[in-house]
């Protein structure tokens, strides 16, 4: 009895550890497809959001409209005891994708031809005989053509070649205006007009019903969106720059117009963004900075004069950027069958994260490749011979 007991407790241990271990088995299994169920979720859930709803890959798009700008700049400031209006500093008056505005003067008065002595700084103009100065030269960073003579450098104690230009030159004779401070004030205009011929349809940054508003508002992105009125000092402040070093310098700022549309929804929705970037060079390079050179001519008692001017300013840059879309079922399809695609790919990825970092893999293994040796088929074959009353004649045996 003791030995049976002993066999029955046995036994019943063995089928209970199997069980056991049987039921752990299940659950790592139950675990495992757990988790492949969670990581397709994933997958769609990031499908869904960043391909269909962030990036729209439902829709045709179109990137290239077509656009025009017209600008326009507005204000009055003193310089001293002079008035200076939008003519004396605006350049082109016309307006455009391009505008600047003078902040700064250095003016040369009274120029004429004749000549005079070359500046100290250019190449080989230094001299002390006529000799040293070539007779018909031109230096290209110089000023003028050389004469052969060696002359006073105007009234200090050496001497530079002589040379036929416009005279006195720039750098002897120029005076250094005070800056134009006020023009923090002056308001650009802005107006663009933009067209997406794919979807027919066409925008503007202006209502045009209230064309009076514009006289006296002021651009903000939630209260005055259809007003598109800068100052000069709001944009040098977006552009994170400092006026007073814009109107030492000068500088050439970006206005950049996005427009960014969905054609789904009204396309009466559909209003710019600004944003405004330095574009030259901010170091103290001989290229940073924004000037140029003009004159203004006339006569005196016969003999033709200028007074050179080079001005220093912001230029604003304007660059329109158009983004619209619209629902098309072609774009709809191959983006549900690359997202299908990449589920697919995330099966993949999951099977060998499972095959090769998941503890119990082998379990894995086997339940998916089914590893286990197949039994060989056998068949029975009975052969079944049965008698005869008949001799093979050919043996000779009688019947």
């Amino acid at each position: 009895k003791l030995e049976l007991f002993h066999s029955l407790w046995v036994t019943d241990f063995t089928i209970n550890s199997k069980k056991y271990i049987f039921l752990d088995e299940m659950s790592n299994l139950n675990k495992t497809f757990n988790f492949i169920v969670q990581m397709h979720v994933y997958v769609m859930l990031y499908l869904c959001r960043h391909v269909f709803i962030s990036q729209k890959a439902y829709q045709e798009t179109e990137t290239r409209p077509e656009s025009s700008v017209y600008t326009e700049m507005r204000g009055v400031a003193m310089l001293e005891d002079s008035v200076q209006d939008t003519t004396e500093y605006v350049r082109p008056s016309e307006g455009g994708d391009v505008i600047s505005t003078i902040l700064r003067r250095e003016v040369t008065h009274d120029q004429t031809q004749g000549t005079c002595a070359e500046h100290y700084s250019v190449a080989n103009a230094n001299c002390t005989q006529d000799s040293d100065c070539a007779k018909g030269e031109i230096d290209f960073d110089g000023h003028g053509q050389r004469t052969g003579r060696c002359i006073p450098y105007y009234n200090d104690t050496f001497k530079t070649c002589e040379i036929k230009s416009w005279c006195p030159i720039e750098e002897y004779a120029v005076v250094r205006e005070p800056a134009l401070e006020q023009a923090i004030n002056f308001t650009v205009f802005i107006k663009n007009a933009i067209h997406f011929p794919k979807f027919k349809v066409l925008r503007g940054n202006i209502k045009p019903n209230k064309p009076k508003k514009l006289l006296r508002c002021h651009y903000h992105p939630k209260t005055n969106p259809y007003c598109p009125v800068f100052s000069l000092g709001f944009i040098a402040a977006q552009a994170r720059e400092k006026f007073s070093e814009l109107c030492r310098t000068g500088g050439i700022i970006g206005v950049f117009i996005n427009w960014k549309c969905d054609f789904d929804s009204d396309p009466s929705k559909c209003i710019p963004t600004y944003s405004f970037r330095r574009l030259d060079m901010r170091k103290n390079l001989p290229s940073s900075g924004y000037y140029y050179r003009f004159a203004k001519y006339y006569h005196k008692d016969g003999v033709e004069y200028r007074t050179l001017i080079k001005a220093y300013g912001i230029r604003l840059d304007v660059i329109v950027h158009g983004h619209a879309g619209r629902f098309s079922l072609i774009p709809t399809i191959i983006s549900t069958v690359t997202a299908m695609t990449s589920v697919g790919i995330c099966s993949i990825i999951c099977d060998w994260i499972m095959l090769t970092f998941i503890d119990k893999n082998e379990v894995f293994s086997e339940k998916k490749f089914d590893n286990k040796p197949s039994q060989p088929i056998t068949t029975d074959l009975t052969l079944t011979s049965y008698g005869s009353t008949h001799s093979d004649l050919s043996d000779g045996v009688p019947l």
